[in-house]
């Protein structure tokens, strides 16, 4: 039987509310229950304070910056997370970037437990073995990017190939973009030796990941990424000297996900530098942003790149809330034309 969202969205309010009474007593009746994406929200304004809760499956780890916001709307002054799955100590690490920072709370049946901070990030990096086909990647016009471990080739910010280490120690590369067109391409090429397979896919993805080609699958897949590549190679657009692209906290999971994609560099006067970069109104930029600074440099200047259309105010409302407050540059138009020089 499928339960009506809305019914649905009103018992997970009042189980929260329910939850909420067994450490807030005084919690009045007149409290406003409400929705929030994968979870619930309760908000007392006689008291300044909010409640927020996630579910396991609601990718809560990323959505900190909805709760804040949500929050701000509501005028609350204090606000507790509450988190029914594996997700609390790192959003309990985001919780702790902000100079007002949110308590975040791990439930267990009807009780809460405050939540420990995960330590910083660490992205482990490559084989050595996955090492030695960096050449490979570059020689065919890709960046070679690591994350998760795993040594990739983007192309315009796309991942186009992954050097696959097995087992034995044995590496290889697999072209074609994501898991299953990898697989795919496995196939499709079986007969053409690794540097044709590449060049191969390459060319394909070419054709339609350009600032000219119409609208395709493949020039609308992870855009905050194409916008990295892109400041990269002019990193004045942001007021940088240099940038390289480093791993996010947080991996992407698939290229349909939205996220983030961060660049660490240094600015025109030679300080550290991070610059986090997306597409569209994202809520969860700036805690994702500070997430990435504390795992490449605690102490860095941040700057979050958007397109123009995309700097909207409660991005910056956010960025300057946290304990070292970040920059939001809006990107001109045009950026999709500027990276690596290709067309």
């Amino acid at each position: 039987m499928t339960i009506d969202p809305d019914r649905l969205a009103d018992l997970l309010a009042r189980k929260l509310a329910a939850l909420v009474r067994t450490r807030w007593p005084d919690l009045p009746d007149t409290a406003m229950r409400g929705s929030f994406p994968g979870g619930a929200s309760v908000v007392d304004a006689e008291g300044d304070r909010a409640w927020i809760s996630l579910s396991a499956e609601s990718d809560a780890e990323r959505r900190l910056g909805a709760a804040l916001a949500v929050a701000r709307r509501a005028g609350a002054r204090e606000l507790h997370v509450v988190v029914d799955g594996d997700a609390a100590p790192v959003l309990a690490r985001r919780a702790t970037l902000f100079a007002d920072p949110p308590t975040v709370w791990r439930s267990d049946g009807v009780e809460l437990t405050r939540a420990v901070a995960a330590p910083p990030a660490v992205d482990p990096a490559p084989a050595p073995e996955a090492e030695l086909y960096r050449p490979l990647l570059v020689a065919a016009g890709l960046e070679a990017v690591v994350e998760g471990g795993n040594l990739i080739g983007e192309y315009l910010g796309l991942e186009v190939a992954r050097v696959v280490v097995d087992d034995g120690g044995g590496a290889h590369i697999e072209a074609g973009v994501g898991r299953f067109d990898r697989e795919a391409g496995a196939l499709m090429f079986a007969d053409l030796g690794e540097t044709d397979a590449l060049a191969r896919v390459v060319e394909l993805v070419s054709r339609h990941r350009n600032a000219t080609a119409e609208r395709h699958p493949i020039n609308q897949l992870v855009p905050e990424r194409w916008l990295r590549t892109a400041l990269i190679a002019e990193p004045g657009r942001v007021g940088a000297a240099s940038l390289e692209a480093v791993p996010s906290a947080l991996a992407r999971r698939n290229l349909l996900e939205i996220g983030v994609a961060s660049a660490r560099g240094v600015d025109l006067d030679g300080r550290p530098l991070i610059v986090t970069c997306s597409t569209g109104v994202d809520l969860d930029l700036v805690p994702a942003a500070a997430d990435d600074r504390l795992a490449h440099d605690p102490d860095a200047r941040l700057v979050l790149a958007v397109p123009g259309r995309d700097a909207v105010p409660v991005t910056t409302e956010l960025a300057s809330r946290l304990i070292l407050p970040a920059t939001v540059v809006a990107v001109e138009d045009g950026w999709t034309s500027i990276a690596s020089g290709r067309p």
